[in-house]
């Protein structure tokens, strides 16, 4: 999604209100949905990690574990989680698990995300305006990592989702 895309406002209750570009989502601290897709290895003991571009217009430069965006007017969240796994990974025709959904809301980014989960061992293509470097990392190396955010500083509303997802689906990490 480009600066200027038209993005999908919602209200307080997750309701599809309007659209907005995105520089307006951003600045006006609006309202909006968005997805989230982690990627497992087949085993489910490795999960892939990416660093996100320093041109990214929220959280440059960080780690995450989610790929994922904002929808657009319309857009089902299941549409938008495989739209973005193709744009930012170029991970096509894979079987999305839905997690359920999260409200992030640190003002000025507040938003409904669903989140999904998918199993994957195919080649991996990063957008490189989305993307600098990315690799599979073993979970419990990424929980390790957590503990330390100085040294693996880590999106914060992907770190919201993935210490759910610890606590909930994968305890054993």
């Amino acid at each position: 999604m480009t600066r200027d895309e038209l993005v999908a406002v919602y209200d307080d209750r997750g309701n599809e209100v309007g659209a907005a570009p995105r520089h307006q989502i951003r600045s006006e601290g609006l309202w909006h949905a968005g997805t989230a897709v982690m990627l497992l290895s087949p085993d489910r003991h490795k999960v892939y990690v990416h660093q996100r571009s320093w041109d990214k217009d929220v959280f440059p430069g960080v780690y995450d574990c989610w790929s994922g965006g904002l929808l657009a007017p319309g857009e089902t969240p299941m549409t938008g989680a495989l739209r973005e796994l193709r744009e930012e990974l170029g991970v096509d025709e894979v079987e999305l698990e839905q997690l359920g959904a999260n409200i992030y809301c640190e003002p000025p980014i507040r938003y409904f995300c669903v989140a999904y989960e998918a199993i994957w061992d195919g080649p991996i293509t990063h957008q490189p305006e989305e993307i600098i470097d990315g690799w599979w990392m073993p979970l419990n190396e990424l929980r390790l990592r957590l503990t330390n955010p100085e040294a693996f500083p880590f999106v914060p509303d992907g770190r919201q989702l993935i210490d759910w997802w610890f606590a909930n689906r994968h305890q054993d990490a």
